[in-house]
């Protein structure tokens, strides 16, 4: 085997292998995903407080174009990093959406999803500690609230419809053995970018009740909070169903073919 062919299948594994199930070194495992959700939230509710407080920086404040890039690049950086331990899931949705369909253990859900939610709270609270009581009070740590005539159901159909964007390029990426799984943090990173931008102006795109319920949590501020839970995990199985039962199947039509 080639060097070229074994730097690929060490790459494969390392993405994928932990999605199934976390059997030795479950511990780190679990450090992984707290960790990791620890920097993502506080990554995207601190640049979310500063965009919101309006904070000097180096020019002038952050704007909503900087929260999506904070969401998009923390999570390809994540992944990229920490993927081969935990399988960098990150996110309550990504979690039981992988074991819906039989690609993570039922048995890691409630751990994995316990240290997820405390990785949120840890991250909403850094946001608190690096912007001080203004965070809080003002932008609620960077909270996603509905937007002003944004009753719940309607931010539950956005969550529903930005987390499916999400979980179905996670699918593809980490259970699907002819993704190319080099570019899978680039892929999985600009999932997320797209899906903040689509509901970022309605709900403020939770796409994970860790990011959702985290700050909620840690500002006491608990506007639209079932959306936020309720949402990704519906749109994430829905996702993760659709292409484990029908796409997953597909393959590119030969020229030529009467099928």
């Amino acid at each position: 085997m080639t060097e070229h062919s074994n730097t690929t299948a060490r790459s494969r594994t390392a993405l994928r292998a932990p999605t199934k199930r976390p059997s030795q070194g479950t511990a780190g495992a679990y450090i992984a995903e707290l960790v990791g959700t620890s920097i993502l939230v506080l990554a995207i509710t601190a640049t979310a407080t500063s965009a919101g407080l309006a904070s000097p920086i180096a020019g002038q404040p952050y704007g909503s174009l900087a929260v999506v890039l904070a969401n998009g690049l923390a999570l390809a950086a994540l992944v990229g990093g920490l993927g081969h331990i935990s399988g960098a899931h990150f996110n309550p949705a990504v979690t039981v959406a992988m074991a819906v369909i039989r690609r993570f253990s039922w048995r890691h859900v409630p751990g994995y999803v316990a240290v997820q939610m405390a990785g949120g709270i840890l991250g909403a609270m850094g946001t608190w500690a690096i912007h001080g009581s203004a965070a809080r009070n003002v932008t609620h740590l960077g909270a996603t609230n509905p937007a002003p005539g944004v009753g719940d159901g309607r931010a539950l159909l956005v969550e529903i419809l930005i987390t499916f964007v999400l979980v179905f390029v996670v699918t593809a990426a980490a259970t699907d053995d002819r993704f190319p799984a080099s570019v899978a943090p680039v892929v999985v990173g600009f999932a997320l970018a797209v899906a903040v931008f689509i509901g970022g102006p309605s709900d403020g795109a939770a796409v994970n009740p860790a990011r959702g319920l985290g700050p909620m949590i840690a500002a006491a501020s608990f506007d639209g909070w079932w959306a936020s839970l309720l949402g990704p995990l519906l749109g994430g199985v829905l996702a993760a169903l659709l292409y484990d039962r029908f796409v997953r199947r597909g393959t590119i039509p030969e020229p030529g073919s009467t099928e």
